[in-house]
């Protein structure tokens, strides 16, 4: 007997309405269900996820362009916006661009990659609607950034710039290829001056997704990341 090709992985519902709206102990509504996509070879193993808006769906890196991620998109309603959180997570961004007529964001150290691509770059930070902006945070790469969206709790979208680890908890990963390692912490300082418990509800990391145990997602966000001896951090050696 010839077995069957495995079928290929679905995007997978991170957040939907019912449980931001109803299943969480703090009461957050939220009108956007939110999906991460399986790792993608392209960028190493990285996670997309696509917020889902009325307004116009928000891509954050890309995913597999292949026919079930097409559909997948379609299906939602294509995409508005592109957000690169590094050069990384760039993948096959001309082909979404052209499929989808969507605006790419970069941060604007990293916009020389993408040269004839209509795009926007930013420096320190921008909004792109009133719930959602994009903030530099370099060290990872020179312009490696983070998506926040203010809905839900609050949602960060690390890309690279914080990973789980085997616990399950967001840490920063210095490996031989980071930036500039010093830069990179003080942006993990910066992000716990500028966020709470209350607006900092869930990370969803760009990769090392295993670590989650079938979660996309690390609830309690800030809590976890305020327990990083970031001093310690500094004295890090990097990964082969």
């Amino acid at each position: 007997m010839s077995s069957s090709p495995p079928l290929p992985k679905q995007p997978r519902l991170v957040l939907d309405e019912f449980e931001q709206s109803f299943g969480t102990s703090r009461g957050e509504s939220c009108s956007h269900p939110i999906f991460a996509f399986p790792p993608n070879r392209d960028t190493l193993g990285g996670t997309a996820y696509l917020i889902v808006e009325k307004a116009g769906n928000i891509l954050i890196d890309c995913p597999a362009w292949d026919e079930p991620n097409q559909q997948f998109l379609q299906t939602q309603g294509g995409v508005r916006s592109l957000f690169l959180t590094h050069r990384g997570g760039i993948g096959k961004v001309g082909k979404i661009q052209d499929a989808f007529k969507c605006d790419i964001l970069i941060q604007e150290q990293e916009a020389y990659l993408l040269p004839g691509r209509s795009l926007t770059s930013f420096q320190h930070e921008f909004s792109l609607n009133s719930h959602t902006r994009a903030i530099w945070t370099a060290g990872h790469s020179p312009g490696s950034s983070c998506l926040y969206l203010g809905t839900c709790g609050g949602v960060l979208f690390s890309g690279r710039h914080l990973l789980p680890d085997r616990q399950g908890k967001p840490v920063a990963l210095r490996t031989a290829k980071t930036f500039h390692w010093k830069r990179q912490i003080r942006q993990v300082r910066s992000l716990l001056d500028q966020f709470t418990p209350d607006t900092l509800r869930f990370i969803c990391p760009g990769a090392s997704i295993g670590f989650l145990r079938g979660q996309s997602k690390i609830d309690n966000a800030y809590e976890k990341l305020a327990q990083l001896d970031l001093e310690t951090c500094l004295s890090t050696q990097p990964l082969l």
